[in-house]
């Protein structure tokens, strides 16, 4: 069973149990300034979640591209990839924990409607309770009737309690593994249950949250407003067990990236062409949406992956072949799918070659430096180690080479020294930026992202219709937004925009929320974004006044207030500047 086929049995298999079918929303969150990607399928479906409702329905299944970064040192085992796609099926405020499980189960095992595995290879995990929820006996008596109950296995928070971060939905989940093993273990105890997880013998496949929970900095503050389900299936790993591998590797959806990066190496060290592997295909995916290679942000999770690419494509001996070459191979993989990779193969390969250009040249800059460092010292000192991995993205393991070529010694615990003192740095920066875990809605917040909608309406009216969103940030303090235009934004401009976004404000317009079809919206002058993201059926955000006056009427998920009245304070453009090529940034506040 091929990858494409499991991606259509699994919408089909949920199609048919009355789910709307929903597209893919990009890699970089549309409305979550609190993450750099979407690393879950539930990111963009949150204001969902919480009880909006969704113009598909009550229950959606779609695919979802999704980035995660924080595994990155065990990419290259037999199960982690940076950049995944996760099958997921939800219910908000429907069905609970005896469909999911029920479903869950029959797309697991059925020969007909699903993967056709073996049962006696499933092992499931439920939750076993604490101080926030208690345990969840419901789920492990749905279980019993597909499962002995020898193979459910109670689970403490750490595995078994799905959470975003410190605010949004959260709750119980129930985890599906299957065994990889040749001869298989048959019934285990929970001891060796969890042995064979960590030798990565089991491997899970699926996770079934029941979502009935709200955190708010840190702590349960009480149950939602309705239960929801929140499916997540690796493709990778479901495509790994069904396909009968032992790592996601061997699997059609690596096997052409990992044949040419063994064609062109000297070496078959297989942990460096998989890291290769998984990193060129994050990058291809992160271009396609949009990123590129910068010193910030998701420009510096992209340009991170690319230089660490090169840097083991180099090591296993690939004699200067260019790593942008190997964008085809991944597009390849992808032809089947609507992510039109094809369309974007050209600027895809640019960006990886110029980017793997610019790192070997910094590399050359590195060496001299070393070089001048060891005609002085017979010690590289752990001060000049980091600078030459800070400054010149020199790999410590390079150093370390070079050094040994020549006799010398490097401070390596001084070095490890200096590398933690930056994480923690970095860590600080990490926290203020992930410390929500999902994008917080509280009253400041909200107004902002108000405000964002009616200036995009007022830069559209003054500057012309090609001026389009091309990213936002919005925290409770200020609005960071993106758009296209070409040139600098003159103030007698911006003081106009100002005075459309307070007009708006002092008339107490009412956001109204229309339910219409996509293309309709589209042909009636509705902005949005990333269109192609959106369900047929969409929400349309208006702000509109008693007297029929439409300040903005714009696709979103995000947070509204429910009149303009309900915004405190004056609106301020306190920055117009120049973002990238073609795109300019205005940073802008209450006051």
């Amino acid at each position: 069973m091929t990858s494409d086929e499991i991606r259509k049995k699994f919408l089909k298999f949920f199609k048919k149990r009355g789910h709307a079918i929903i597209p893919s929303a990009p890699l970089v969150p549309e409305n979550d300034p609190s993450v750099l990607f979407n690393t879950a399928g539930m990111q963009p479906l949150v204001p969902y979640l919480l009880g909006q409702a969704h113009p598909q329905g009550k229950r959606l299944a779609d695919v979802q591209k999704c980035v995660r970064t924080v595994d990155i040192d065990d990419i290259g085992d037999n199960t982690h990839a940076t950049f995944f796609e996760m099958l997921g099926n939800w219910s908000l405020g429907d069905y609970f924990k005896e469909d999911a499980i029920k479903w869950s189960y029959e797309f697991l095992t059925s020969q007909d409607e699903g993967l056709g595995l073996d049962l006696k290879r499933l092992y499931v995990t439920v939750f076993e309770g604490d101080e926030n929820a208690p345990r969840d006996e419901e789920a492990f008596e749905t279980w019993k009737r597909y499962i002995h109950k020898d193979r459910i296995y109670f689970m403490g928070a750490k595995t078994n309690w799905w959470s975003p971060g410190e605010n949004g939905p959260c709750g119980p989940d129930s985890e599906m593994f299957y065994d990889t093993t040749v001869d298989g273990l048959g019934d285990i105890n929970a001891d060796e249950f969890v042995a064979a997880d960590k030798r990565q013998d089991i491997v899970e496949v699926w996770n079934d949250v029941f979502m009935e929970y709200e955190k708010k900095d840190g702590k349960i503050i009480g149950k939602l407003a309705q239960q929801n389900v929140d499916t997540g299936a690796g493709l990778e790993r479901v495509t790994m067990v069904a396909q009968g591998k032992k790592n996601i590797f061997d699997t059609d959806l690596f096997i052409p990236i990992m044949k040419r990066i063994a064609e062109h190496a000297a070496s078959d060290d297989a942990q460096a062409q998989r890291i290769i592997a998984d990193h060129v295909r994050t990058a291809v995916f992160m271009i396609a949406d949009g990123v590129i290679p910068s010193n910030t942000e998701q420009g510096y999770v992209l340009r991170r992956l690319i230089r660490r690419a090169r840097y083991y494509y180099d090591s296993i001996g690939t004699k200067e072949k260019a790593l942008g070459l190997l964008a085809s191979d991944v597009i390849s993989v992808y032809k089947n799918t609507n992510y039109n990779l094809g369309k974007k193969k050209q600027n895809i390969e640019e960006i990886i070659t110029n980017e793997e250009r610019t790192f070997v040249a910094n590399l050359v800059f590195g060496k001299k430096f070393l070089e001048k460092i060891m005609k002085k010292e017979n010690i590289i000192s752990a001060k000049n180690a980091f600078m030459a991995y800070s400054t010149y993205g020199f790999p410590f393991e390079l150093t370390k080479e070079i050094a040994a070529e020549n006799g010398k010694v490097v401070d390596e615990n001084g070095f490890r020294d200096e590398m933690r003192k930056h994480q923690d740095v970095s860590r600080v920066g990490a926290e203020q930026k992930f410390k929500g875990g999902l994008a917080n809605t509280n009253e400041k917040t909200t107004m902002l992202h108000t405000c964002t909608h009616l200036m995009l309406a007022g830069l559209r009216k003054y500057l012309g219709d090609d001026v389009h969103q091309a990213g936002s940030n919005i925290t409770e303090e200020r609005t960071r937004f993106d758009f296209t235009y070409p040139h600098k934004v003159e103030r007698d401009t911006l003081d106009k925009v100002e005075t459309y976004v307070n007009e708006a404000i002092g008339k107490e317009c009412d956001m109204v929320i229309k339910k219409i079809q996509k293309e309709e919206a589209r042909a009636t002058g509705v902005e949005g974004s990333f269109w192609e993201k959106y369900p047929d059926m969409v929400n349309v955000y208006m702000v509109k006044c008693e007297n029929g006056t439409v300040y903005s009427q714009e696709l979103c998920g995000g947070p509204h207030v429910e009149n303009t009245g309900a915004i405190k304070g004056v609106f301020k453009i306190k920055k117009e500047e120049a973002s990238s090529a073609g795109v300019r940034r205005i940073k802008a506040i209450l006051e």
